[in-house]
């Protein structure tokens, strides 16, 4: 399971050269032009007329964030609260040919003993989607998420709204979203797999991470692996996209670890020859965060269907494994479920680490394959002579 340098090299060279600063004071630390010195140690300023932020319009009752004891941010200590129709947004210009964009940005509720948190909503042209705070999953406050935007050309113009949404009638007790730490990340057409029939199946493309957080990336439900913030995966439940400086990746920079159980996971769709055998390879293991417990994960392939388990001392290992199956008549299906939900013991949920997913022809239809191309060539060579 030891990682190759010039793979992590590569994986880093091509997700740098996809991403792009696109936006304007993406972590809201350039202020209000009049809000500095003394009026910034206040921790919320409310936003009007002659106090916007820079690279931002708004609308509604917004405000600007200064952490501080009771407030902890991700970024360097500034962000922007929704409040009551509250409403930020941003235009940015799409570059490049057509393109998928995915946002990585940070939330958390902007108050104490509240009785309901409110949704944000985050909405481009055509899209729009709901992140709410159902759950906590990390050891911070705050929640990091992974979003898939849309897909756009040269010099289109996309307007990137945050917006403030509650079904409380009260709004003095509810926690209004605070919004930080935005990435947006530009993704061209994956890297070329080699010998594996799974793209991006070591999950290496996918949201940018932040810098500055140890927490890796909440990913919300998305049935469609084609608009999925882990390009060519649809995420059922909820996963969270890790990265191998904070926690323990199998296999290259990033990988898939499934959170919320009760059947949450992965899964993706491939065209593979009728009736031929395939042989499936990936490691199941623990993300070094205390995590411990039995893992079962279910692994589907077409109508073939296997439970995997690993006992997890939560200290960073990994295990491979492999399924033999037949191809269906139509797509097959491959998927990875777990069955299993574990808290550590500070409160955290976490879970099966899923990562390096490599499908692979099987020896026998290698062989047919080859045979078919040696009978192709000596009728050929008969035809020329």
């Amino acid at each position: 399971m030891e990682r190759q340098p010039e793979t992590i090299f590569l994986t880093l060279l091509f997700m740098g050269l996809a991403s792009a600063d696109l936006l304007q004071n993406p972590d809201f630390e350039f202020p209000p032009a009049n809000l500095t010195g003394n009026n910034l140690t206040s921790s919320f300023m409310l936003l009007g007329q002659n106090n916007t932020v820079p690279g931002w319009t708004f609308d509604g009752t917004v405000q600007y964030v200064t952490a501080t004891q009771n407030i902890s941010l991700p970024g360097n200590g500034h962000a922007i609260q929704l409040c009551e129709d509250g409403n930020i947004n941003q235009t940015f210009i799409a570059n490049g040919g057509i393109t998928d964009y995915l946002l990585t940005f940070t939330v958390a509720p902007g108050g104490q003993n509240c009785s309901y948190n409110a949704d944000v909503v985050v909405s481009v042209p055509d899209s729009t989607r709901f992140f709410s705070w159902k759950q906590h999953y990390g050891k911070e406050k705050w929640e990091s998420y992974g979003h898939y935007l849309g897909s756009w050309g040269e010099g289109e113009p996309v307007d990137l709204v945050f917006q403030s949404q509650t079904a409380e009638s009260d709004p003095n007790s509810t926690c209004w979203p605070v919004i930080d730490s935005l990435l947006l990340k530009r993704v061209g057409a994956l890297p070329d797999a080699n010998d594996n029939l799974l793209p991006n199946g070591g999950f290496e493309t996918g949201p940018d991470f932040l810098s500055n957080s140890t927490e890796g990336i909440l990913l919300d439900e998305y049935r469609s692996a084609v608009q999925s913030p882990i390009q060519q995966w649809s995420v059922l439940g909820t996963v969270k996209y890790i990265d191998s400086r904070h926690f323990f990746v199998p296999q290259g920079n990033a990988a898939i670890e499934i959170v919320s159980g009760a059947s949450a996971g992965i899964q993706t769709g491939v065209m593979l020859t009728e009736g031929s055998k395939y042989n499936l390879e990936f490691a199941l293991g623990d993300a070094n965060d205390t995590c411990v417990g039995d893992f079962i994960v279910g692994v589907q392939t077409g109508s073939t269907s296997q439970n995997f388990s690993l006992a997890s001392n939560g200290t960073g290992s990994a295990k491979k494994f492999s399924v033999t199956f037949k191809a269906n008549p139509s797509a097959t299906q491959i998927s990875f479920l777990s069955y299993t939900t574990i808290q550590t013991r500070d409160g955290v949920y976490c879970g099966p680490v899923v990562d390096d997913v490599v499908l692979r022809a099987s020896y026998g239809l290698k062989l047919e394959m080859q045979l078919k191309v040696l009978i192709s060539l000596y009728i050929l060579l008969g035809a020329i002579l």
